[in-house]
């Protein structure tokens, strides 16, 4: 399909880079040179593709007549769909089917070529660094940054949650009982670990689906419904009780 002749990448490198000058191409396409690209997707012709080249360009054209292809084919007949739909949607459906495209071309090299394990791995990893086509497209892409940043400091709350008694909602979400971070401290804090690691009330393991809450006294683990305590409770709660302090403080 490609017109002028590309050299075949062999190595993790070379395919990853094979991969990026596709997907260049392929993002021109359906962002900085869209107008061309719609006008050439044209209902009233055969059916057609959008190739992204290695060299950065891209090009609508027929499919390739040889069965099968040298290289797996990008989604066909791309230009029948231009007319009944909004131009975002269809390119946002243009921009996810080229983004298996990438995936399949560059996991194909992969195959030919015998990539191991360890090579796959690390060409996906390098792919996956990335945004894809349809984030660019439909600018998610700029998020990524942000959202990850959100996520780490969520994951910082979570396994510090314990040891921030100014910070009471935090303590009340979703979340696994810091068990890892005892563990580090040997095994003198084996047992610390255990309650840690399962509910203070019913004697079950944590859950990754299930609200937990840490009683400020003790420093055990409950499942909310165990306690009857909700998330939504729990964000009002300034200092929580489990019901056994609550009740040894009634006692004095």
């Amino acid at each position: 399909m490609e017109g002028i002749p590309h050299p075949i990448p062999r190595t993790v490198e070379e395919v990853f880079n094979d991969f990026k000058g596709r997907r260049a191409g392929l993002i021109k396409a359906l962002t900085t040179d869209v107008e061309k690209f719609y006008q050439q997707c044209d209902p009233e012709k055969e059916n057609l593709c959008l190739y992204g080249l290695p060299n950065e360009t891209w090009e609508v054209n027929l499919p390739v007549e040889e069965v099968p292809p040298e290289l797996p084919e990008p989604a066909l007949g791309i230009n029948f769909a231009r007319d009944g739909m909004q131009e975002k949607d269809w390119l946002s459906l243009v921009a996810v089917h080229s983004d298996s495209w990438l995936l399949a071309v560059a996991f194909y090299f992969g195959a030919r070529f015998g990539f191991g394990k360890n090579e796959r791995k690390r060409l996906f990893h390098q792919i996956n660094e990335l945004p894809t086509i349809f984030e660019v497209v439909t600018g998610i892409a700029k998020q990524p940054k942000d959202h990850s940043a959100n996520h780490n400091s969520s994951g910082k709350s979570k396994s510090n949650s314990k040891s921030r008694q100014s910070e009471p909602p935090s303590k009340m979400v979703k979340m696994s009982p810091p068990a890892k971070e005892e563990e580090e401290s040997g095994e003198d804090d084996e047992e610390d670990d255990e309650q840690g690691a399962t509910c203070g009330a019913c004697g079950e393991s944590y859950g990754a689906d299930e609200f937990w809450i840490c009683c400020d006294i003790c420093e055990r683990w409950f499942h909310g419904k165990c306690v009857k305590i909700t998330p939504a409770k729990a964000e009002h709660i300034k200092q929580y009780k489990c019901p056994s302090c609550s009740s040894k403080r009634a006692r004095v």
